[in-house]
């Protein structure tokens, strides 16, 4: 029986990334990985190959819609077989490098499912059927998520697809219907969009993006439906049936009222991802669970089972790869008899369609039903010099301060290269900034970011130009 300080279930970002903490840490660790290949959902069948599809369909549109106004002539080629073929060598690159850290850093790694056994033991079957026990001080659940069916609907990952048959659809659907207007719905939608789809998107609520800034998310769906995108809010899927060569969605008023039938290709069920903790033995080892199958952790991870700790998709909070891997350094560090810790307050989500939307801290309407007295700045990209000449001028960045104090609370872009702008907001959040201090911070000319600067300024009734 192998004998460990830490065995870590599951290499996705949060786990790979715990297990090389440890080993950093001087601990003996070990990675139980059911797959082929190591970095979880996100980099296998997720972010990784999603931004690689995003990024190639934005330059397709691109170079067959925005080019000729600069002056270039090009009438692109779609080849759908060779862009997929892009996508998995991208993929192949992520997955490889993590095995070779995993390496490095001298983490052994055993392949197949792991069982809790109990505190401190860990069953784990091969494929080829043999066990393997392994002993550990600390045990790690980072197993992750799995997608949320649709009641009553099955995927078959051809005709009803979830995010993962989204990635390989051979043919571009003439008509995708996308079930949820969420991140993952809207992302893929984009993608097939911009090669040649009709794109709904049905979503139960009044609104796309929940969680985001109401007045992003809106402005949000106003540019989406100007890109070619059809929304039926407030609707709900009463059924999708498989014709010979299509699908047949049924979507009625979430409120009762009379159904219509949708005809489709394809339909993307995209309504939300749940923990994945099937065949782990928690009820077994007694770890306790919350009311929508979360493994229940207090402030330093742990579960309610001594030497049992949990981190990411599968414990509570928002379901990022980014705070999978924050927690499970920080664990990591807790384990080794230093502070570990996350600040949850500062966590950015980026949606990566085109333009992208970041946001970080609380919206507006989290602070008004905390009743607390805020201060807005906007700034429009159409009053930014390089987003002018660059023809990119949707969205803007809206800053969010304190009333009293000027402290930032919250900042949300909706824009170009929003993904990357809004860290300039979280280490400025990180360390308690005001809205004062981002102002006052020289900013180069011309860039996108100097939009943030001006939405502090504006906080405070001063933008320059506008």
């Amino acid at each position: 029986m192998a004998t460990y300080d830490l065995v870590v279930i599951g290499t996705g970002p949060g786990g790979y990334v715990c297990a090389i903490r440890a080993a950093q840490l001087g601990l003996k660790v070990a990675v139980v990985e059911k797959r082929a290949t190591h970095g979880g959902t996100c980099l296998n069948v997720g972010c990784i190959p999603s931004k690689a599809l995003l990024h190639a369909s934005e330059l397709f549109e691109e170079a067959g819609h925005g080019f000729a106004g600069m002056g270039i002539g090009v009438e692109p080629k779609l080849d759908l077989s060779r862009m997929l073929d892009f996508k998995d060598e991208g993929v192949d690159g992520n997955v490889k490098g993590v095995e070779f850290l995993l390496k490095k850093n001298k983490v052994d790694v055993v392949f197949g499912v792991g069982t809790i056994l109990a505190a401190g033991k860990v069953a784990v079957k091969g494929n080829d059927g043999k066990v393997v026990t392994l002993e550990a001080k600390a045990i790690i659940i980072a197993t992750g998520s799995d997608v949320t069916p649709l009641p009553g609907v099955t995927i078959d990952e051809k005709r009803i697809v979830s995010s993962t048959g989204a990635l390989d659809l051979e043919t571009v659907p003439k008509h995708l219907v996308v079930v949820g207007a969420g991140v993952i719905g809207l992302e893929l939608g984009s993608v097939w969009r911009r090669l040649g789809s009709k794109v709904t998107v049905v979503e139960y609520l009044d609104r796309i993006l929940p969680g985001m800034d109401l007045e992003v998310a809106k402005q949000f769906q106003r540019i989406l439906a100007k890109q070619g995108m059809t929304f039926r809010l407030s609707s709900k899927v009463a059924g999708v049936e498989t014709t010979g060569d299509g699908v047949k969605v049924t979507v009625e008023p979430a409120a009762g009222g009379e159904s219509q039938v949708i005809e489709a290709d394809v339909v993307l069920v995209a309504i939300g991802r749940r923990p994945y903790t099937e065949g782990l033995g928690l009820a077994e080892a007694g770890v306790a669970l919350d009311g929508r199958g979360r493994v229940v952790i207090d402030q330093h991870f742990a579960t309610n089972v001594p030497g049992i700790y949990a981190i990411g998709d599968v414990v509570a909070g928002p379901m990022l790869a980014h705070k999978a891997e924050d927690e499970g350094v920080a664990v990591a560090e807790i384990l080794a008899g230093q502070a570990g810790h996350v600040n949850y307050d500062v966590i950015p989500g980026v949606v990566y369609t085109y333009p992208e939307v970041a946001a970080v801290g609380k919206t507006e309407e989290e602070l008004k039903e905390a009743g607390v007295a805020y201060k807005v700045g906007k700034f429009p990209f159409l009053a930014n010099g390089r987003a002018k000449v660059n023809r990119t001028t949707d969205g803007f960045v809206k800053v969010l301060a304190d009333a009293k104090t000027d402290r930032v609370l919250g900042v949300h872009i909706i824009g170009p290269s929003a993904g990357e702008m809004i860290h300039e907001a979280v280490i400025a959040m990180e360390f308690g900034a005001s809205a004062e201090d981002i102002a006052r911070s020289t900013h180069a000319h011309p860039t996108l970011s100097e939009a943030v600067k001006e939405a502090a300024m504006a906080v405070d009734g001063r933008a320059i130009h506008m």
